[in-house]
């Protein structure tokens, strides 16, 4: 079976999916996963691998294959751009021509920004075998396509939860770049961390949650002269290399403050207490089912950011609603089921 998606490109957010979409497999179901560092994912997951970016090497590999699996996240959208929608388009293509299952796990659908996108992503999906989907949304549109669906939480709310033992521990920022923020957009956030770790005594842990885009940031900040001295010096950056790594330091942690969509969801699974920064819809939904603050990046901060965030520092979220969570990721083991009778 082919496992496509955005694995081994040093998100840990993609790899977090890699690991629930392999854990809910049939076992007897032989994968064979689609990624760019390959000897990270080969390394870390025990699975066969190709070159995600290669699209003549993916199709080979499916000719070896008996179904194709897109695994998680949104990789139906024209965001990214319309050349990746395309690549996954042909897949699924390539996979029905062949007579191949096609299954969309866990899915999140669009952003579709171009009419063409709207009426491409329409037809592929009345190929797929089953679907199912991560938000209401995504859900909401396919069946005003006239499609029937499954619909859960995001895929990484399957993993194992940890204990908490962050009681005093240090802030967690899991921050990225984002477009709302110019360089004078960040002030307000940096002077709010600065305040809180100051007040808390508790030092900040930067940690990249991808290692291409998120690693460079707090050393960009500092040369914009962004960073208060206090920050800089209370200031830590984090190296981690999967999602277990990074939950390990959300366990730990007083108060993890993510712009991630997964860190934030690894976080709430450490069982850390939580805050938002939301550049996507997505991030502020799922602080929504957590229960925890989300400040959009699209609106000016309010006086009260500072406040918000030393209210949860040391209280974790409410087990319950993260049970719930975790229930709707089971969902999703569904359109995997039939895939035993291919093993």
């Amino acid at each position: 079976m082919l496992v496509c998606g955005y694995y081994g490109e040093h998100n840990l957010g993609d790899d977090a999916l890699l690991q629930v979409l392999l854990a809910q497999l049939p076992p007897a179901v032989q994968p064979l996963v689609t990624a760019w560092d390959q000897p990270l994912v080969r390394g870390v997951f025990k699975v066969e691998t190709t070159d995600r970016r290669s699209l003549v090497g993916v199709l080979a590999a499916m000719g070896r294959c008996r179904a194709l699996v897109l695994g998680g996240g949104s990789l139906l959208q024209d965001s990214t751009s319309f050349r990746s929608l395309l690549y996954y388009g042909a897949l699924i293509v390539a996979a029905r021509s062949q007579g191949k299952d096609v299954i969309l796990w866990g899915q999140g659908l669009g952003p579709l920004r171009r009419r063409r996108s709207r009426l491409l992503v329409r037809w592929l999906l009345s190929l797929a075998t089953a679907i199912s989907w991560r938000d209401p949304a995504s859900t909401q549109l396919a069946r005003h396509w006239g499609l029937r669906c499954l619909e859960g939480s995001d895929p990484v709310w399957g993993l194992e939860p940890l204990p908490w033992l962050g009681l005093g521990g240090p802030i967690v920022v899991c921050w990225r770049p984002a477009s709302q923020l110019d360089r004078q957009g960040w002030r307000p956030y940096l002077e709010a961390l600065d305040q809180l770790a100051a007040a808390s005594g508790r030092p900040v842990h930067w940690l990249p949650f991808h290692r291409g885009q998120d690693r460079e940031l707090l050393a960009w900040l500092e040369q914009q002269g962004l960073v208060p001295q206090r920050l800089r010096q209370a200031s830590e950056l984090l190296t981690v290399q999967d999602p277990q790594a990074a939950m390990a330091r959300f366990q730990g942690a007083g108060l993890v403050i993510a712009m991630r969509l997964h860190g934030l969801i690894l976080a709430a699974l450490a069982g850390s207490p939580c805050a938002a920064l939301s550049y996507d819809p997505k991030v502020a939904e799922a602080a929504l089912g957590i229960g925890c603050p989300c400040q959009d990046l699209a609106l000016p901060p309010p006086d009260t950011l500072l406040a918000s965030w030393q209210a949860t520092l040391d209280q974790p979220p409410q087990a319950s609603r993260l049970e719930l969570l975790r229930r709707g990721a089971a969902i999703h083991r569904e359109v995997l089921a039939p895939l035993s009778s291919l093993a």
